[in-house]
């Protein structure tokens, strides 16, 4: 039997467990200490456009933080992504407000400015009023088309939580993702970009939103030498060893982008020729994918298979796959939300397929992928 070939791997620098030495020696392992500090210093520096970045226990509760910060509560709509991951909605559920779904645009997978605008115009006709947020989301890394997507967004006065969680790295007209809306989600889960075995951090524009947001993550205890409490608060900060992970983390961020944008180009090439098969690229130079996950589209009439027999037959190679997210307006959770669409995501699902794509994958291993691929067609 061949050696398995993951789906995305974490790999490590090295320098991992000299900072998680450092936190037990010194006793710090506690959700505070020298590496949370340290890790969000790298982070506000590698994001840049002068933000300030708290580091959290996960993406999801970045994003619930940013929900709480910017108001939404019961009797609210949250407009999202519907092509996406559950993390991107589900905050809005714990809000007790309803998400308002959004299809996607052909380019780039993400949130169409054109149905986004329809659908706050549809809604502020409906209910008499406009939704409280917008939740874009950059996925498999590729750039949203943010100058659209804020430009509708500045229009209606409604503001953006931007969720970066699998674009950490990616650029949009030479800026980081991330940094475009009042507040950006990254995210650490141990497949993603980097690391912190679980985690992710809330990227804020003022250092009053990051003191907000630690407040609310350390179960918002207020100024006193007694515990009072006059908020709801939420028990989630990131761990000194988590962040002793990030930390190493930080020190490879740059070759980890680099080895996902170097497989994907070596699929593109390796694939080109194969009939039936398409890989989501930079729209244009404007667009700087980090290739988080490489995905294909598989045309059956074209290819003389489907997504789901390239999926079967390369487990049965021992090669993880998995198919594109199932959009949200498709789950049973969500089954009454209002959805703003063409068929584009539910198209995306039901042919896209996501190929290995982590740092630790060799050319060996790529080839072996393709050659898996090809096989279906010979």
């Amino acid at each position: 039997m061949n050696n398995k070939i993951w789906l995305s791997l974490a790999h490590m620098s090295g320098r991992e467990q000299d900072f998680i030495k450092e936190a037990f020696d010194t006793n710090w392992v506690v959700p505070l200490g020298p590496n949370v500090d340290g890790f969000e210093k790298d982070l506000e520096g590698f994001v840049g456009h002068d933000r300030h970045v708290v580091a959290l226990s996960a993406g999801t509760a970045a994003l619930h933080l940013g929900l709480i910060q910017l108001g939404v509560g019961p009797g609210d709509e949250v407009i999202c992504q519907s092509f996406t991951f559950a993390a991107s909605a589900n905050p809005i559920a714990y809000q007790h407000a309803t998400p308002v779904y959004i299809d996607s645009e052909k380019d780039t997978w993400n949130m169409d400015p054109a149905l986004l605008e329809e659908a706050i115009t549809d809604r502020l006709a409906k209910t008499g009023k406009l939704p409280k947020a917008i939740i874009p989301v950059h996925l498999y890394g590729m750039p949203a088309k943010m100058d659209e997507i804020m430009a509708v967004a500045n229009t209606y006065g409604i503001p953006v939580l931007e969720d970066a969680a699998e674009a950490l790295g990616s650029e949009y007209k030479g800026r980081r993702c991330g940094t475009f809306g009042d507040f950006g989600v990254l995210s650490f889960n141990g497949n993603k970009m980097i690391t912190t075995s679980g985690g992710g951090a809330l990227v804020c524009r003022t250092p009053e939103q990051a003191q907000k947001t630690m407040f609310y993550a350390t179960q918002a205890r207020d100024n006193a030498p007694h515990y009072q409490h006059t908020h709801i608060g939420y028990n989630y900060r990131m761990s000194n060893i988590c962040a002793g992970i990030g930390r190493g983390q930080m020190t490879i961020v740059d070759d980890h982008i680099a080895k996902r944008r170097a497989n994907h180009a070596l699929y593109a090439s390796l694939l080109k020729e194969v009939n039936g098969i398409s890989l989501l690229t930079n729209p244009s130079d404007q667009f700087n994918s980090n290739h988080w996950l490489t995905c294909i589209l598989v045309d059956p009439a074209v290819a003389g298979c489907t997504r789901e027999d390239i999926r079967l037959h390369l487990e049965k190679e021992n090669i993880e796959t998995r198919p594109l997210w199932k959009p949200m307006h498709m789950q049973p959770v969500f089954k009454d939300a209002p959805f703003y669409g063409n068929g584009t995501a539910a198209g995306l699902f039901d042919k896209g397929l996501c190929l290995p794509s982590g740092p630790t994958l060799t050319e060996q291993d790529i080839n072996r992928v393709v050659v898996a691929i090809k096989s279906l067609q010979s």
